[in-house]
């Protein structure tokens, strides 16, 4: 089983996000023998610019060298998603949304042609479907309310790439009551019902 996390907190220390996607990821990985891929985009990911674009929507047999080296960031991050059995995504609401690492990531995945196409029908996500679990967690913003931007954008990005089994696990309010929460979320992540990949 291969499992791709991607954490998009800020925070290291005492990050719950971090906390419950160990917690999920032992849970879907009870004997410890998957491979886990970690993609930590707190470390930072390029942004896209114009020379990237122009290198994306550049046939690939037209590609230079350079163009090439360019979409290489991207193309490994879309190689980690093709590869994963189920993906762990930590993502914390910054601001109402969620963080700009997160959204260069999934600016970086988005590529024509290769995760998505457009067809007289609409956008077709070109990625085969497989479980997703996303840990969302907030200071003060209620998951899923309209204060809420960041969740309702991360299921529709998946979907618009082919992943429509996304699973959210709610750690809101945390700076409200923050050991309720808390316990409430790793009770979640405890009593989860876990998707496989043939059953996405």
């Amino acid at each position: 089983m291969n499992i791709l996390r991607i954490d998009s907190s800020a925070r290291y220390t005492d990050s719950v996000g971090r906390d419950l996607a160990s917690r999920l990821i032992d849970r879907l990985d009870p004997t410890g023998t998957a491979t886990v891929v970690e993609r930590d985009l707190g470390a930072g990911l390029s942004l896209l610019d114009e020379p990237t674009l122009g290198a994306a929507f550049t046939p690939p047999e037209a590609r230079t060298a350079d163009q090439t080296q360019l979409l290489a960031e991207g193309q490994e991050m879309i190689d980690e998603i093709v590869a994963a059995d189920a993906i762990v995504i930590a993502m914390p609401i910054y601001n109402f949304s969620a963080p700009a690492s997160l959204k260069a990531w999934a600016d970086q995945v988005a590529r024509a042609g290769v995760t998505f196409q457009y067809t007289p029908n609409g956008p077709e996500g070109l990625l085969a479907d497989r479980p997703a679990y996303v840990i969302v967690t907030s200071g003060g913003v209620p998951i899923d309310s309209p204060a809420d931007w960041a969740t309702g954008w991360i299921r529709q990005f998946l979907g618009f790439i082919g992943i429509s089994s996304v699973t959210v696990v709610e750690a809101g309010q945390l700076n409200t009551d923050p050991e309720a929460a808390v316990t409430a979320a790793r009770e979640s992540v405890a009593n989860l019902e876990l998707a496989t990949a043939g059953s996405a």
